[in-house]
């Protein structure tokens, strides 16, 4: 920090607060610190007055924390200390804001340590605003959790604000275990706490504790904001929960909130990823503001469902509207030219990237085009592609020339990548199963069996699938092979009458060519009747009436002959069926089976096809 020995014009203080500040004698102040305009500030360094006045110092720093420039409230508190005045219990605050919001500020770590040890020394920890900022700045800007977990047990007093920032901070960490012993610890808890718990358990991927959260705010009588809403709708699209989605957008019509762009796009992204993607565009539409987040939102909605041509014109639409399309825009452009096909629009939109709006294509955007070009059997240049990356390919690239090769049964080339996908994942199952699909659908069953022993031998474990499916509002949930749920008997005898219609009515044969065990074929047959799908499927059949539409959420890539049973079973029993998996949704209905592809041999569901969300 610069030294400061006068107030007068040329301080380097005053530029830096307010180059333009001229010789305007006198500060004006007004009834709130954060009103003072820029040239107030630079009037009450250059009166004099600033020099006597540690009350005017703490006025100036709290403006400025305020600011689109809290860098600039640092020097003052060298300009306090060198005038021979002592900071007060409403100085240390708001320095420590702008320490916090000014993060790439040179020295800005020690100087908050520096702070600290004042703040020690001159006896201010003991004010619960001083040692909520001490708290925040150890957790967030200096990255030390168990110190500012050491300042809240040492607290002579603290309040909700003081949990909040740890439940916060602990949830950013991926300490969400942590953050709930914080958060059930509280003495009382405000909506912010709330928010910040529900948030948590979001961001850990942990959403039926996020829903549970949000279910006991509501026993309190709490009422939730807007941050806690977008949360919950966020959980609700991740687990497929509509009838709780619903009722979040009924409670909003109901207590007259206005839609804002940020709870409008949660609201569109709970409907695409729930299947009501009409719906989703209903809310779109109705929106007043529209950034660019909520465009690409819609935009990766509609692909998702299958329509890549309405969301290309949508994206045609955003650049026509004035909004700039992004880096994730141009990700959800190139996903809708996936699922559709369209090999030739999507490397005009690659290159468009650079050409027209000068973005520099990530590896996700590398990913989307070699997902692409694999797809539509253009594996050479796939691979050229993935060879001539400006970057190092990852794993789900890896992965996408795999799934292109597992369509078009290149062996070779899936061998060549599958060498180079686990190097960087030697620990996951998806390279190996993959790889043993591959060999299995190509004849090559002892190679599959080699993949099967290898797999072993290393002790990898295939992720196991599992199935949401929610009834009456609860979510209930099915695991392959397993046989917990309370009405299993039921679902299973459900499950006999289901395969014998199918068989008999619409000439069912099971698909083992994905059954990556070496297993005889009545086993292989079981094994294929235990998937979670089918399960959920099974027991939604047997708990919802014949008009209601029954939605299942799946973990993993729904398999050829889980699909394939899906579409019997919707026309068998007049129902409509919707499945969404980690790549895509499956519908079926009484009347027509809209597969994904538009035709049965592009019937593939692999993977990878929106590898850019899972990064997102």
């Amino acid at each position: 920090l610069a030294p400061d020995d006068d107030d007068g014009p040329e301080n380097p203080l005053v530029a830096f607060v307010h180059p333009r500040s001229g010789d305007r004698p006198g500060p004006v102040l007004k009834s709130r610190p954060q009103e003072l305009t820029g040239e107030d500030q630079a009037a009450l360094v250059t009166s004099g007055l600033l020099r006597r006045s540690a009350e005017l110092h703490d006025a100036l720093i709290r403006a400025l924390a305020s600011s689109g420039r809290p860098q600039a409230a640092l020097p003052l508190y060298a300009h306090l200390l060198r005038a021979g005045l002592l900071p007060t219990p409403h100085t240390l605050p708001s320095l420590l804001k702008s320490l916090a919001l000014s993060p790439a500020v040179p020295g800005a770590r020690r100087l908050a340590l520096a702070v600290h040890a004042h703040a020690v020394r001159l006896g201010l920890t003991g004010f619960l605003l001083v040692n909520n900022a001490l708290i925040r700045v150890h957790a967030g800007l200096l990255g030390r959790l168990p110190d500012a977990h050491l300042l809240l047990r040492a607290s002579a007093a603290v309040d909700a604000s003081t949990f909040n920032t740890l439940i916060t901070a602990h949830a950013r960490a991926g300490r969400v275990a942590d953050a709930r012993s914080l958060f059930d610890e509280m003495p009382e808890r405000n909506v912010v706490s709330w928010s910040a718990m529900v948030n948590g358990y979001v961001q850990a991927g942990d959403v039926r504790e996020a829903l549970g959260v949000f279910s006991q705010m509501q026993a309190q009588g709490v009422r939730p904001d807007d941050t806690v809403l977008v949360g919950v709708l966020a959980a609700c699209a991740q687990l497929g929960a509509l009838e709780q989605g619903k009722w979040v957008h009924g409670y909003l019509k109901a207590n007259n909130i206005r839609i804002t762009v940020f709870l409008g796009t949660a609201l569109v992204d709970m409907y695409a990823k729930c299947g009501e993607v009409q719906l989703g565009m209903e809310v779109f539409e109705g929106m007043k503001d529209k950034n660019v987040l909520a465009w690409t939102t819609m935009i990766k909605g509609l692909a998702m469902h299958g329509r890549g041509a309405d969301s290309l014109t949508l994206f045609s639409q955003m650049e026509s509207s004035g909004v700039k399309p992004d880096d994730i825009a141009f990700i959800g452009a190139l996903c809708a030219c996936t699922h559709t096909g369209l090999v030739d629009k999507g490397r005009e939109l690659f290159n468009s990237m650079v050409s027209n709006y000068g973005i520099k294509p990530k590896i996700e955007h590398y990913g989307c085009m070699v997902d692409l070009l694999a797809r539509n059997g253009l594996l050479s240049e796939a691979r050229d592609m993935v060879e001539k990356m400006p970057m190092k390919p990852d794993a789900l690239i890896w992965g996408a020339l795999m799934a292109g090769c597992r369509f078009h049964k290149n062996v070779e080339l899936a061998e060549y990548a599958i060498k180079h996908w686990i190097e960087l994942e030697p620990d996951k199952s998806g390279a190996y199963v993959l790889l043993g699909n591959i060999y299995s659908a190509s004849g090559r069953h002892a190679s599959a069996r080699e993949i099967r022993d290898l797999m072993r031998e290393k002790g990898v474990e295939k992720t196991p699938g599992c199935s949401n499916v929610e009834i009456k509002g609860v979510i209930h949930q099915f695991i392959v092979g397993d046989l917990s749920h309370p009405r299993i008997k039921d679902i299973l005898t459900k499950w006999y009458e289901i395969d014998s219609r199918i068989r008999l009515e619409e000439g069912y044969v099971p698909d083992k060519k994905e059954v990556l065990l070496d297993i005889e074929e009545e086993e292989m047959e079981g094994a294929l009747s235990r998937h979670s799908e089918k399960l959920a499927i099974a027991f939604a059949l047997i708990s919802t009436n014949d008009n209601i539409p029954i939605r299942i959420v799946k973990n993993l890539r729904v398999c050829q002959d889980c699909h394939h049973v899906t579409k019997l079973i919707s026309k068998v029993y007049g129902r409509e069926i919707v499945v969404r998996d980690r790549t895509r949704f499956h519908f079926g209905t009484w009347s027509q089976y809209r597969a994904w592809a538009v035709d049965h041999k592009k019937n593939l569901f692999h993977d990878t096809s929106v590898m850019h969300e899972s990064r997102r």
